[in-house]
């Protein structure tokens, strides 16, 4: 590979509050050790009337501008992956291109595709870097969601909500993706699906988690297949850590289980080299929960924010999996240098900043959860650029039911 393009920066958002899952599990009579050790997971962050995607991703987009020292007018391509849309035409994109002041030369647009709906607008910015079409300019990729379960259903204590901004251009400081080196998988099935009349996602539970492992051995299997055939290059040096989608953080200890079998090691291995290959990247999810999009790329924040300077120099893989379902495996390379932008980046302060909710308070925001869509927005508000210098909320709609968004 000749062509060097990959992550410059990456940062992200989650709401105000948060959730201790201990504290849950206390009020809904479960062991803690049941979400803690079974899921793998703390707490999960619990989305404001105010907070919703358009809001979270201006708010991490901000962040990575304002901790990066890139600038708004380098964008070329601004691509949102999301699947808890804002409305059935208009995409949360065309939201943020006015919040964030991007130029008016730069293409913007949605994806989805489940949780995939990131990677495939990582992987187009690849693309359009690589062909030449961007002329210099970097792209800006923003994975989005928040993830809601009914209150007391087996899901529940699954939500999570966030957003991950990522500056993509040539010559990146953080991770040089391997260009033309994927290994892809798709299927057609309903392992996880929202239906248009609801905000609650609905899931089959045990099959979804078979057809994320199936989907692994597809994509990882391809991406071995695909290195191979590029003359071998790469087969010899090893990943030194990977990376997986996150729904939940024991997903990750079986599909790495899974992957590493694959490689020839026993179960009993494969488990003893998940600590060191796995464990970092699961700190910060542990913290936010699920959000979907976004939760192999805090995975990969995780990850930096832990170790970025022994990894500088070296490789590592990432595993994006969507519901649906789509797959892909590939890998990159830690930029010499990372570690100092990873402190400049200040990846947790999100997570520090989160206030601990009480499960009324919690609750109380569920059931409002409702009407939030239809909350009418001050008459004096005006959506838009006002709100570029600070956090940006979500203040209602107008009489002609468009979205406001504004000053926190």
């Amino acid at each position: 590979m000749t062509f060097s393009v990959g992550i410059d920066a990456i940062s992200f958002s989650v709401p105000r509050g948060h959730v201790d899952l201990c504290d849950l599990a206390e009020v809904r009579g479960i062991p803690a050790s049941k979400y803690l050790d079974g899921l793998g997971t703390q707490r999960m962050a619990v989305a404001a009337p105010d907070e919703y995607p358009v809001t979270l991703a201006a708010n991490a987009a901000r962040r990575v501008f304002a901790l990066s020292g890139r600038d708004p007018g380098e964008i070329g391509l601004c691509v949102v992956g999301t699947e808890t849309a804002v409305d059935h035409s208009k995409p949360v994109a065309a939201f943020l291109h006015g919040l964030l002041g991007l130029p008016t030369a730069c293409r913007v647009f949605e994806t989805k595709h489940a949780c995939f709906g990131g990677t495939a607008g990582l992987f187009n910015a690849v693309d359009w870097i690589a062909s030449g079409s961007a002329r210099g300019r970097a792209a800006l990729i923003l994975c989005t969601d928040i993830a809601r379960y009914a209150l007391g259903s087996a899901g529940e204590p699954t939500q999570g909500a966030g957003a991950v901004a990522m500056i993509v251009r040539e010559r990146p400081r953080l991770i040089e993706l391997e260009v033309g080196r994927s290994g892809s998988y798709a299927r057609d099935v309903y392992d996880f699906w929202r239906p248009l009349h609801s905000k609650d996602a609905l899931v089959d539970g045990h099959f979804s988690v078979q057809c994320y492992l199936d989907a692994l051995a597809g994509a990882y299997g391809e991406w071995k297949r695909v290195v191979h055939a590029d003359g071998g290059q790469g087969e010899a040096e090893p990943l030194v850590r990977t990376c997986y989608h996150v729904p939940y953080g024991k997903m990750a200890r079986k599909a790495h289980r899974h992957r590493r079998v694959m490689d020839g090691l026993t179960e009993q291995a494969a488990d003893a080299s998940f600590a060191a290959e796995v464990g970092a990247s699961l700190v910060l999810p542990a913290q936010v929960g699920n959000i979907y999009t976004g939760s192999l790329y805090l995975a990969l924040a995780s990850l930096l924010h832990g170790e970025a300077k022994v990894l500088e120099g070296q490789r590592i893989g990432l595993f994006s999996y969507g519901s649906g379902c789509a797959a892909e495996f590939f890998a990159g390379r830690v930029g010499e240098g990372a570690a100092a932008l990873v402190t400049a980046l200040d990846l947790d302060a999100p997570v520090r900043a989160s206030r601990r909710l009480t499960i009324a308070e919690y609750e109380d925001l569920r059931r409002g959860d409702v009407g939030a869509d239809r909350r009418p927005a001050p008459s004096s508000a005006v959506s838009g650029r006002e709100a570029r210098g600070g956090a940006v909320a979500f203040l209602g709609v107008d009489d002609g039911d468009r979205r406001v968004y504004g000053a926190a």
